[in-house]
């Protein structure tokens, strides 16, 4: 078990001076050694010794995506390349990779971040770990491999792919937690019941899943489904990897480590700081990273941040779920839309599957939104009265949630693609010409 109490119960102002004395130092060393940011500070008339401690957050610029890509591959590293122990890069999807290292000490505090992580939810020397999250440039395998190693806990590296495989491994192996995407949770799940498996065949207490925005209703699901009590971890590339924060045993909201990131909530459109528990953009800075420390650097995803003292006992702040990304809301006639928001409809219906497509097409100048989930399959193989009545409630249900209509297809089980990755659930074709 890995608990850090000093740190995880710190009182909030010691946290501030700690945060303060991390970021003086970190924008000073940023100054000095990536000319980037030295640019982009002079630009705005800021120096190093403008910035006296985390009061001065937000004179600092905000860093996006695409300054890492206009740097490609090493040009906002901190450190010369002899002291970059790792190397790790984004899938690159659109557009050039996102490039990131690692120091030594880099890993070493990726680990005890996840390490706090699996302690606070009971995962320690006795567990057994899969890690089905992909091995290589994706830093979700590797984070997770480290942090369990780093609680003593014995490593499954088994990576992606090959599904009946991973179940045969998990029964043989005695698996007691599994990391993984929840859409490829779901997808073991059901490949469990297509080979004759069900979950007490397993030995499974926790998984640990994320890389994909996921509702509390999917939750459920994984849970009934695969016997598990399962938990929220949040990480992204560019400020570290999976463990930037997670659910304690508690699970209300992901603890951020915030003595190595500092989060803010600012509103997308302006870039004004929002109060305490709103929901807006999340944005982070690294005041301990030594390889790639970004400042105000913005993830995109939408969420809240709270404060006060957990159950648990942590003061780490914590965030709430992921509600989507800034980036991905669709626009529908004026209104916007998440894929999570449509998520939570369907799942609310015992006849619906965890499996769905959101199709978005234009027809007379007009948006039309079109949505296929999988339907169990006595239900499918009912009256055609049946799945009727169940498209019309399922329709008036995201009318009334979202404002909007939606046409509802259901298909037969097993139709929608599955993934191994990141979920892929929305196709917008008003972007093809």
């Amino acid at each position: 078990m890995y608990w850090n109490e000093k740190i995880e119960t710190m009182p909030r102002e010691e946290m501030r001076k700690l945060q303060s004395e991390r970021l003086v130092d970190t924008v000073k060393r940023v100054y000095e050694n990536v000319p980037y940011y030295r640019k982009k500070m002079q630009d705005i008339g800021l120096e190093p010794g403008d910035i006296k401690g985390i009061d001065d957050l937000n004179k600092l610029p905000f860093t996006y995506k695409t300054d890492l890509r206009d740097n490609y591959p090493f040009g906002t590293f901190a450190v010369p390349m002899e002291q970059v122990t790792r190397i790790h890069a984004s899938s690159g999807t659109t557009g050039k990779q996102t490039v990131v290292g690692y120091t030594q000490q880099d890993l070493d505090v990726w680990a005890e971040c996840l390490a706090r992580s699996f302690t606070s939810i009971g995962v320690g020397r006795k567990d057994i770990a899969h890690i089905a999250y992909g091995y290589g440039l994706f830093t979700g395998g590797l984070g997770a491999h480290c942090g369990c190693e780093k609680v003593g806990a014995a490593v499954v590296p088994v990576s992606t792919g090959n599904t009946k495989r991973q179940i045969n491994l998990m029964v043989d192996f005695k698996a007691t937690l599994l990391c993984c995407t929840p859409s490829y949770a779901l997808h073991l799940a059901d490949t469990m019941k297509d080979l004759g498996f069900s979950k007490d065949d397993l030995c499974l207490k926790y998984g640990v899943f994320g890389a994909e925005p996921w509702t509390e209703n999917m939750r459920k699901e994984l849970e009934n489904k695969l016997g598990i009590t399962a938990y929220d971890v949040y990480g992204l590339s560019e400020i570290m990897g999976p463990g930037v924060s997670m659910n304690c045993s508690v699970k209300d909201g992901l603890h951020i480590h915030h003595d190595h990131f500092v989060p803010e909530i600012i509103n997308p459109e302006t870039g004004e700081v929002l109060p305490e528990g709103e929901t807006g953009e999340l944005v982070f800075t690294c005041i301990t990273k030594q390889a790639l420390p970004l400042l105000r650097y913005r993830t995109k995803d939408l969420c809240s941040v709270t404060y006060d003292t957990c159950e648990c006992g942590r003061t780490l702040p914590r965030m709430g779920k992921i509600t989507g990304r800034s980036d991905d809301m669709m626009i529908i006639r004026g209104v916007n839309v998440f894929p999570s928001q449509i998520e939570t409809v369907l799942l609310k219906f015992s006849d619906v599957e965890p499996h769905y497509m959101i199709y978005v097409d234009r027809v007379n100048n007009l948006d039309i939104m079109e949505v296929q989930v999988e339907v169990t399959q006595e239900l499918f193989s009912s009256r055609v009265r049946k799945l009727e009545d169940l498209e019309k409630k399922l329709s008036a249900e995201i009318n009334s949630t979202l404002g909007i209509s939606a046409k509802i297809k259901l298909v037969e089980p097993k139709t929608i693609p599955r993934s191994e990755g990141k979920a892929v659930r929305v196709i917008d074709r008003r972007k093809l010409v």
